[in-house]
């Protein structure tokens, strides 16, 4: 798929489908992980998200360390970008000079737009249709220069430029635009009169495969394991591998599974990890309805340090799964 830099031109409709259809979750993780790349090359930790036109989550991943939040930080302006369309820079210059009712309104019928930060960018697809969008937040996700970077690594193309909105422009391939304010300013402070030429400039070259990534690793092979052997069984689910707080680690949703699985797989998860027992049983406890089969806690050591969801299908073949995946 190409990816072209979101511009003033409409969308053209789409030909090869009557109905839209989402970025693919091969291609989302595609860009997510050259996102990790970058960020662990730039030393960063947080959230990294990727959401469907539809408004549906297709994958997130948090890098080691990244902290609670981020990825929900992250998931919110991805939303901003893949379902109104313009970078969720553009849209929050809007909701801070449009009239206090109308912002406040939106955020009301638009709850999943709550954090409406800089940096989120939609994709398209070759025929011009925004089919996702992409973001990152958390931890040390941020314009601020970390401490120690060097500077070859913060240039684009000669031009000073900040850590956030770079992992975004090199995940997808597009020129580096800064979307949260001076770059020249945050690297004279930092750098002083120092420049670097085009030729050393390494922001947009290709980074080293992340190699550090030792949790992110570990949730995401859990994932494919449960999308591996859902896909053996027919199936078309989503999954979350969330930490002992519940916050995700890992998300995805495979390609056509119904978008209300996501919700699910990182709620059975979250109440996995958090009570440490499977999710059925923890609604049983606390007379929740809510509590459906689905979730398993995960355990090191003797002591739950995550939780595995899975949701989208009936919830017993949903706890077949997590079960056949954590046996």
């Amino acid at each position: 798929m190409d990816r072209i830099p979101p511009s003033d031109v409409p969308p053209r409709p789409s030909s090869n489908h009557v109905h839209p259809r989402d970025l693919d979750l091969t291609e989302a993780r595609e860009l997510v992980q050259r996102a990790v790349d970058k960020a662990e090359q730039l030393g960063l930790r947080g959230g990294i998200a990727v959401v469907g036109a539809s408004g549906a989550l297709i994958t997130a991943s948090r890098l080691d360390h990244g902290g609670p939040g981020g990825m929900a930080r992250a998931r919110s302006k991805a939303w901003i970008a893949a379902t109104q369309q313009i970078t969720s820079t553009e849209h929050l210059h809007r909701m801070t000079t449009l009239p206090a009712p109308i912002s406040a309104g939106f955020v009301q019928v638009s709850p999943e737009a709550i954090f409406p930060g800089a940096g989120g960018m939609p994709i398209r697809d070759k025929d011009g249709v925004i089919v996702a969008g992409l973001a990152a937040s958390g931890a040390t996700v941020s314009p601020f220069l970390p401490e120690g970077v060097a500077p070859e690594v913060v240039s684009a193309a000669g031009a000073p430029a900040n850590p956030e909105d770079l992992l975004i422009a090199y995940a997808l391939d597009v020129p580096y635009v800064g979307q949260h304010g001076d770059d020249d300013a945050r690297w004279r402070q930092r750098f002083g009169d120092l420049t670097v030429s085009p030729a050393d400039s390494l922001g947009l070259k290709p980074a080293p495969p992340a190699a550090a990534q030792r949790e992110l690793a570990w949730a995401r092979a859990l994932c494919d394991r449960v999308l591996a052997e859902a896909h053996r069984r027919g199936l078309r689910v989503s999954v979350a591998v969330v930490d002992q707080g519940g916050d995700p680690i890992q998300q995805d949703r495979m390609a056509d599974a119904v978008t209300g699985g996501v919700e699910v797989a990182l709620g059975t998860a979250a109440a996995a990890a958090r009570f440490g027992v499977p999710s059925e049983l923890a609604g049983q406890w606390y007379r929740d309805p809510f509590g459906i089969p689905g979730g398993r806690p995960l355990e090191e050591g003797g002591r739950v340090v995550a939780g595995l969801g899975v949701g989208g299908i009936d919830p017993a073949e949903c706890a077949l799964l997590a079960r056949a995946v954590t046996a």
